[in-house]
C-alpha cells in the first residue's frame, strides 16, 4: 500500500506528488550511471563503490553550489530542463581546479509545489550535466515547502564528490614567472551575477522573449538561460598528458577575484585584455546598464570560464589537447613577477 496522507495533502503537501516525479526522474538517472553505483533510487543514501585502480594515495575532493537568482530566467521562461546543467557544473568545474575526477553527485530541490513534470525536467537538466561530466546521479532530495516559497518557484543546489591522486593534485607550488595562461571559452554569462543581470534587463518588467539583433536573433531570456559549460573531460584530458599548475574556475568575482586563487604570493597574471573572446551579451550588458569595464570584469566571466596555467613549452601541445577535446582555447596571458598584484589586465 502506497503511503498517503489527505491531512497532509490538505496543508499543502502531496506525497503521491513526489511518487509521480520520482518514476518520471528515473530514466533520467538512469543515464548517469556507472560502475561505482552501488545503490537504486529511493534508499536513505547513495552507495558508491571506488575503484582505486592506479591511484596510490587516494584524496576525495568536494563541491557544492547552487544556480543562484539565474532561477528567475527559468521561471519566467518557463523553461526547467537546462538549470540542472548549471547546478552540477558549479560543483563539477570547481573539483576538476584540483585535478579531480568526479564521482557522484546529488541534488536538492525545495519547492512551494511539487509539480512533478517540472521536478522530472529539472533532474534530467541535472542528469545531462552528470553525463557530461562523468559523475553518476546517486541521490537527491525533493522538498515540498509550501508557504516558504511561491508555489510556482523553487530552489536548486547541489554536491559532487571527486577523486585525485595525492601526488596529481594540482597546485600551484612550480607556477613561475613565464608560465603562459590559457582560456577556455564559456558559453555565456554561466551561472554567476544574475542579480546585476536582471536588474540591467529589468527582466520582470520587460520582454525578453523577443529577438535581439545584438545577439543574432536569439531572446535576452534564451541566451541568458543558455547552460553553463562543464570542462571536466577536456581538463581531465589535458591533465593526463601535461604538467598543469593552476586552474581557476571564474566564477561570481569574475577575472579579478577568481584567477588569483590560483596565483602564489610574488607572481602576477598578466591579462591581455585585447585576447579576450568577449561574448556579445556581455556588450550588451555593459552597453544596457552602463557598467564600467572595470566591474565587467569583477563581476562575469566575460566569454572565459575556466583559465588553466601551463610551462610555456608546454603551452602549443595544452592548445592542441584542448581543442582535440571540443575547447576553443586560447592564450590570454602569462604569469609575471609582482609583489602587490595578484592580477593584472592591460
Amino acid at each position: 500500500m502506497q503511503s498517503f496522507s489527505d491531512s497532509y495533502k490538505k496543508a499543502g503537501v502531496d506525497i503521491t506528488a513526489g511518487y509521480k516525479a520520482v518514476e518520471l526522474m528515473k530514466k533520467h538517472i538512469a543515464s548517469t550511471m556507472t560502475s561505482g553505483v552501488c545503490s537504486d533510487v529511493g534508499g536513505f543514501g547513495g552507495l558508491f563503490e571506488l575503484d582505486l585502480t592506479g591511484i596510490s594515495k587516494p584524496v576525495l575532493v568536494s563541491g557544492t553550489d547552487g544556480v543562484g537568482t539565474k532561477l528567475k530566467m527559468a521561471f519566467l521562461m518557463d523553461k526547467h530542463d537546462t538549470v540542472g546543467i548549471d547546478c552540477v557544473a558549479m560543483c563539477v568545474n570547481d573539483i576538476i581546479c584540483c585535478g579531480a575526477k568526479p564521482l557522484f553527485f546529488l541534488d536538492y530541490i525545495a519547492c512551494g509545489r511539487n509539480i512533478p513534470e517540472r521536478i522530472a525536467d529539472i533532474v534530467k537538466g541535472v542528469a545531462e550535466g552528470c553525463v557530461q561530466s562523468g559523475a553518476a546521479l546517486i541521490g537527491g532530495e525533493t522538498a515540498e515547502m509550501p508557504g516558504f516559497y511561491p508555489v510556482d518557484e523553487y530552489d536548486l543546489a547541489g554536491y559532487s564528490t571527486g577523486v585525485v591522486d595525492k601526488e596529481k593534485i594540482v597546485d600551484n607550488s612550480t607556477m613561475q614567472e613565464g608560465d603562459v595562461i590559457i582560456g577556455l571559452p564559456s558559453s555565456g554569462v554561466h551561472s554567476n551575477g544574475f542579480s546585476l543581470v536582471r536588474k540591467v534587463f529589468d527582466v520582470e518588467n520587460k520582454d525578453i522573449k523577443a529577438p535581439v539583433e545584438e545577439l543574432g536573433g536569439k531572446s535576452v531570456g534564451e541566451t541568458l538561460l543558455t547552460p553553463t559549460r562543464i570542462y571536466v573531460k577536456p581538463v581531465l584530458a589535458l591533465l593526463d598528458e601535461v604538467k598543469v599548475k593552476g586552474i581557476s574556475h571564474i566564477t561570481g568575482g569574475g577575472f579579478y577575484e577568481n584567477i588569483p586563487r590560483s596565483i602564489p604570493s610574488g607572481l602576477c597574471a598578466k591579462i591581455e585584455k585585447k585576447n579576450i573572446k568577449v561574448l556579445p551579451i556581455f556588450d550588451l550588458i555593459a552597453k544596457t546598464g552602463s557598467i564600467p569595464e572595470r566591474d565587467m570584469f569583477n563581476t562575469f566571466n566575460m566569454g572565459v570560464g575556466m583559465s588553466i596555467t601551463v610551462a610555456k613549452e608546454d603551452a602549443e601541445k595544452s592548445l592542441e589537447i584542448l581543442k582535440a577535446n571540443g575547447e576553443d582555447a586560447y592564450i590570454i596571458g602569462e604569469i609575471v613577477k609582482d609583489e602587490e598584484n595578484k592580477i593584472v589586465l592591460l
